[in-house]
């Protein structure tokens, strides 16, 4: 007979050649609801990182939300006279607690918004190529029966003229750019959207398209205007591509810009980094996509145009926002690679000609505008420039309070702007115009609807 010690021996022995039985047996012991759980977990670690969530963080930070930090020049005028007394951006932006991630912020810019009920009257601007241009107008007088003017007069002429540039292929419909136009024209502004040649509802009316560095309509719409209205007082503010757009008209044109001052919104800065970055996660592949088949509708208004100007085909093709400009911008512009185009159309090199007072605002996580192509230098080093950043905001967004239906940006812009007006010296305004003044008043036909 087997020893008793022998057999155990024997069986443990056994056991132990089926390591992996013996687990299998151990994990089927666990609750299922147990299994459930970790799964549940590791979805919500997923989504957590995925859509960067940074509640955690909120919360560990008693919600008191970042500072903004300011980049500028030692010697900036701008920054003494004017950025030093708002209070705003030297406050500090808390994004709404539920909104707590820049995917959810840009995501849901144009969902969360309660659009202002307000009427626009529409003028038709013809460009010197024979393009249509829409200028939506919303006057102060519009939305406010008593006028409470920024400088305390009734006059139209001494009301200060705020210019909006849309992103990429909004307009003045869009719920972001009706929230500003309204909430700017209540706090004594007059307000005129300048859409991009193609959008808000008007027809191509000549050889030549909207694209990411068009920005000589901008030029003869300003310039239109500082001659319809000579005395007014003319700011600008340009969010995400009309950001880009605006700032490399101001470095385009240098000291021959007749803008009281500028602000640019959530810019891209430089698309080649920009294209680049959309290649990098899955939420960037995935808003390259949505804004790809954006500019494929939009372009699809008028595919008589852009079939005979570039690759119609191609462009039906396209899935990203490169695609559409490798079949479209780049063959109109006749660029020799698309890499060339969007180097071009970047705003980023021009930075060092600007010559009006601008503000810059962008955020740190935006995850469609990479802060790689932010051009801190530049800024750094032009006196008519203050960068300001935050860790926070999405793209366009900037969300806050508790009910998540103010934007922070929007705040923001009214501020520096208010103070830029009533700080600026005449003199300086004077010389903006006087340098203006060489040019001949264009000849426009234009019509009001």
């Amino acid at each position: 007979m087997i020893p008793t010690d022998d057999r155990k021996m024997e069986s443990i022995a056994g056991d132990s050649t089926s390591p992996y039985k013996l687990l299998f047996r151990a994990l089927t012991l666990i609750p299922i609801s147990h299994y459930l759980l970790l799964v549940f977990f590791v979805f919500v670690v997923f989504v957590y990182n995925l859509l960067e969530i940074h509640i955690v963080q909120d919360f560990f930070g008693g919600f008191g939300g970042d500072s903004v930090s300011l980049t500028f020049h030692s010697s900036s005028d701008l920054y003494r006279e004017v950025v030093s007394k708002c209070h705003l951006l030297h406050g500090r932006y808390f994004s709404t607690p539920w909104l707590s991630s820049p995917h959810l912020q840009t995501i849901l810019l144009n969902v969360l918004i309660k659009t202002p009920k307000f009427s626009y009257k529409r003028e038709i601007f013809r460009t010197s190529d024979g393009g249509t241009v829409a200028l939506d107008w919303l006057m102060n007088s519009d939305v406010i029966e008593t006028s409470a003017q920024v400088n305390g007069t009734n006059t139209v002429a001494d009301i200060p003229l705020v210019i909006l540039i849309p992103g990429l292929t909004s307009d003045s419909a869009s719920p972001y750019m009706k929230e500003i136009a309204y909430k700017m024209a209540k706090h004594g502004w007059n307000i005129v959207v300048c859409n991009h040649r193609g959008l808000g509802g008007v027809p191509l009316t000549s050889d030549c398209f909207y694209t990411a560095g068009k920005s000589d309509d901008l030029g003869e719409v300003v310039k239109y205007l500082y001659h319809k209205q000579p005395d007014t007082p003319i700011y600008a503010v340009g969010t995400s591509l009309g950001a880009n757009i605006l700032v490399k008209y101001l470095g385009e044109e240098g000291d021959n810009v007749p803008l009281a001052g500028a602000a640019s919104i959530s810019n891209p800065w430089d698309l080649l980094i920009g294209d680049r970055f959309f290649t990098r996660g899955i939420m960037q592949r995935f808003y390259n996509r949505v804004m790809g088949n954006n500019l494929k509708g939009a372009a699809k208004l008028h595919q008589e145009v852009y079939a005979r100007l570039s690759d119609w085909e191609g462009i039906e093709k396209a899935c990203s926002i490169r695609e559409f400009n490798n079949y479209s911008a780049r063959i109109a512009g006749n660029f020799d690679a698309v890499d060339s185009f969007h180097r071009w159309a970047s705003s980023a090199r021009l930075v060092n000609n600007v010559s009006v007072p601008l503000l810059c605002l962008n955020a740190i996580d935006d995850p469609v505008c990479t802060d790689e192509a932010i051009p801190w230098d530049e800024c750094r080093k032009n006196k008519n420039i203050v960068l300001a950043t935050t860790q926070h905001g999405g793209h366009i967004a900037f969300f806050e309070g508790m009910s998540g239906k103010s934007l922070w940006w929007i705040r923001v812009v009214e501020e520096y702007l208010s103070n830029l007006h009533s700080s600026m010296p005449m003199s300086k305004k004077q010389a903006q115009k006087f340098a203006y003044s060489s040019f001949e008043t264009p000849q426009f036909h234009e019509s009001l609807s």
